[in-house]
């Protein structure tokens, strides 16, 4: 015998029945660190279930119950963290980047915050509103296709749009194999050689909107996100963050 509660069953003096994951799955739910993270921890031995050191990190492992360790330390919960971020250009979006480039945990980490994934992603050229949190649901309820919240940006590109272009934009293109459209598109004030536009966004390909603008012949020169669903980027400054209010945080959720 090894100790373990058989599948499914919860260990004596617990009540009810909780969901049963893989064990880096769990770690990830917790807020404890991301998934791929916990992954190398396990497989290094690092981590122990119940005073029992777990090597594979897809053991089936309850979600709420299970006493999970890392070195030797009993590892809590962390407490729920939202945050928005104003992504400043030429910042990347990871953890880590094998090629020495910033990251926006650079910019948060003189803040001590717990382990925080991104929620949604920024490519290294935009800028503008990104959410983190450690809240695994409430990111995957946000991202999830089904129910893809609006993104709005405001994107300077050379030339000078018409009507007819901003509504080629909203009826869409295909581009390697994909079609990429806007919700809406119009056209905020312009210059004699550029222009910024408005584009909203309810889905979100890679590179979505530097592929549509392309295809009908207009460089994207910045892109910055300005809101997520009803949070929007307001003042909040270039590299810096801010605690999403209980509000928002619903807000976002429910929407």
């Amino acid at each position: 015998m090894t100790g373990r509660p058989p599948l499914g069953r919860r260990r004596p003096g617990s009540t009810g029945a909780a969901p049963r994951y893989g064990l880096a799955r769990v770690m990830s739910k917790r807020g404890l660190c991301s998934r791929s993270q916990a992954q190398g921890l396990i497989e290094a031995g690092r981590v122990s279930v119940n005073g029992r050191v777990e090597r594979n990190p897809e053991q089936p492992t309850d979600a709420v119950a299970d006493r999970i360790a890392i070195d030797g330390e009993q590892a809590q919960a962390a407490a729920k963290v939202y945050i928005a971020l104003n992504k400043p250009r030429g910042i990347v979006v990871s953890a880590a980047d094998e090629r020495g480039r910033d990251t926006v945990y650079a910019l948060l980490e003189p803040a001590g915050l717990p382990w925080l994934g991104p929620v949604g992603r920024l490519d290294k050229a935009s800028e503008g509103l990104l959410l983190l949190s450690n809240d695994t649901v409430w990111a995957a309820r946000i991202t999830e296709p089904a129910g893809q919240l609006e993104k709005t940006y405001h994107v300077q590109v050379t030339g000078l749009p018409d009507a007819a272009a901003l509504a080629a934009m909203t009826a869409g293109v295909i581009d390697q194999g994909q079609r990429l459209a806007a919700r809406q598109a119009k056209l905020l004030r312009h210059g004699e050689k550029n222009a910024w536009l408005e584009i909203v966004l309810d889905e979100g390909r890679n590179r979505h909107i530097r592929r549509l603008l392309d295809a009908l012949g207009y460089e994207v020169l910045r892109l910055v996100r300005v809101a997520i669903g009803p949070l929007v980027l307001g003042d909040l400054a270039k590299g810096a963050h801010r605690h999403l209010t209980e509000a928002e945080v619903a807000a976002l959720r429910g929407a």
